[in-house]
């Protein structure tokens, strides 16, 4: 069990059978009145974000998210194929719950996968990959304002934003929670 009074970033915990997971936390003392926690809280199996405030004595059982290193196979159209890393099974999960997760991860790739009681709800990529850019326009000097970017299609197939002076054939690194373009590898 966990008490609102010790959320802190990342916790995850069970709340009218859902597992839900702390984004932002607020312990608040108003001049008048009892204090409460204001949260942000994210449903880990829908991804719906809600806020709200809880009594720090309320207290929640604590849900313990699985997260297991995997290797990303391959995928046939509906399925995708994940290798675990200790058993060598293959696990196939759905695309509905892959989501947009493996747009920026080649195939061999270690991606962990998130489970809570036997059940994947969901993928999480390296935060970081290095990808070569497959189709981009050459880039034009002048008529340009700072911070100036183009469209580029990577290995994986996914657009993304770069800066002019990269090419095609070029390694960068892209942030793959926000999928923005880093720096050149």
């Amino acid at each position: 069990m966990i008490s609102a009074g010790d959320f802190r970033n990342g916790v995850t915990f069970e709340m009218d059978g859902q597992v839900v997971q702390v984004i932002e936390f607020q312990h608040v003392k108003p001049g008048k009145g009892a204090a409460f926690v204001r949260t942000k809280y994210k449903n880990v199996i829908t991804g719906a974000v809600v806020e709200q405030s809880f009594n720090p004595t309320a207290k929640f059982p604590t849900a313990f998210v699985e997260r297991k290193d995997m290797q990303y196979s391959y995928n046939d159209g509906e399925l995708y194929y994940f290798m675990d890393m200790e058993t060598y099974d293959q696990v196939p999960i759905s695309k509905d719950v892959v989501g947009h997760a493996l747009d920026f991860v080649k195939e061999e790739e270690i991606v962990k996968v998130l489970s809570y009681k036997g059940n994947v709800f969901g993928i999480e990529p390296p935060f970081f990959v290095e990808l070569t850019i497959t189709a981009t326009e050459p880039g034009v000097k002048g008529n340009t304002a700072t911070n100036a970017t183009k469209p580029a299609v990577v290995e994986t197939g996914a657009e993304i934003r770069v800066p002019l002076f990269i090419n095609e054939g070029d390694k960068i690194r892209i942030d793959t929670r926000t999928g923005e373009y880093m720096e050149r590898a």
